[in-house]
Order: structure tokens, then sequence, then C-alpha cells
């Protein structure tokens, strides 16, 4: 019997981009500067908020080339509880001395 071969279709896995960038920060920099521009009702108020949506765009569209899932990625790990998790395989592995005691002080933390 032969294995099923199911193709995984790009258009499931890929991001949620808008104009370039992470949809949701898009949004939020078209929000803040259409704020400005509107709130202040002034013509250099006009030219500077579509400057910083201009920047953040830009900003934006880098963030997102360069990876596409860096806020969700960022936004997980402002929920870890320590700062730094070191690289370990396994928690059954044989440590050296100087590792164990490590391994063993993190563990009284808690």
């Amino acid at each position: 019997m032969t294995l099923r071969r199911v193709p995984i279709r790009q258009a499931g896995n890929r991001a949620n981009l808008f104009m370039g960038g992470d949809r949701e920060l898009v949004m939020s920099s078209i929000l803040l500067a259409a704020t400005l521009i509107f709130a202040t009702q002034d013509w250099l108020a006009a030219f500077i908020g579509a400057g910083i949506w201009v920047g953040s765009l830009a900003a934006l569209r880098r963030m997102a080339k360069s990876d596409p899932w860096l806020r969700q990625v960022y936004m997980r790990s402002l929920k870890y509880p320590q700062a730094y998790y070191p690289a370990r395989a396994t928690p059954f592995r044989a440590n050296t001395g100087r590792q164990g005691k490590r391994y063993e002080q993190g563990k009284r933390k808690k």
C-alpha cells in the first residue's frame, strides 16, 4: 500500500499582507495618519501625515519582506515568562557538572 500524497497549496500557507506589509500594522498606520490629517485640518499636518504614512508603509513593507510573521512571533514572545531559554535537545540529556548545576538552579526559581 502506497502513501497518499496531499499537496499543500500556497494560498493556504501565505501571510496575510495588505499593501505589501502586515495587515494590522498597515491599517493602523493609515488610521494614525488620517487622524492627524482630519483632526488638525491644516495643510502642514496633511503633509506631515502623508509623510508619516509613506515612511511607515515603506518600513512595514521592508519588515514583511524580511519576515512576514514578525509581528506574530514578537507578540507570542511577549507571553513567555523568561527572557532567555537555553537550547536543549531534551530535559533527559546527560549534563556535565556545570550544565547540570545551571539546570537545577533554573528549576529552583519556580
